[in-house]
């Protein structure tokens, strides 16, 4: 898993830093030193960059449906989206009874067809 001898060597690793440290452009900027100042003023305070939510006036609280009213309007639209479900299933029946009038007679004649196939080789033909 782990391999002891590096495959690069820390030269290397230092030549490909420096490199990309060029690429970047950040060859006169020099690392901030610990003993650097920070002003407290730069720093954004959390208030300052959130904003409060707005609050709700009274007339829209008294404008926004009661819970009785959400509940009673959710029930009618279940109790429509039972009604539909079983009128389409009704309409589901009604359709597979007609597609099964229409091939019973061709499922009969079949079935009758290889009857009457399978008798002939059971039964020795009448005399």
């Amino acid at each position: 898993m782990d391999n002891p001898n590096p495959s690069q060597k820390p030269a290397h690793l230092l030549n490909d830093l420096e490199s990309i440290r060029q690429l970047l452009g950040d060859e006169n900027l020099e690392p901030p030193l610990l003993i650097d100042s920070l002003d407290p003023d730069s720093i954004p305070l959390l208030s300052e960059i959130v904003t409060p939510p707005p609050t709700l006036a009274a007339s829209a609280l008294r404008a926004a449906p009661s819970l009785r009213d959400t509940v009673s309007q959710s029930i009618s639209r279940d109790s429509e989206v039972n009604r539909l479900d079983s009128e389409l299933r009704a309409a589901a029946q009604l359709i597979l009874q007609d597609v099964i009038d229409d091939f019973v007679p061709q499922i009969e004649a079949e079935l009758k067809r290889r009857l009457d196939a399978r008798l002939s080789r059971l039964l020795p033909p009448r005399r």
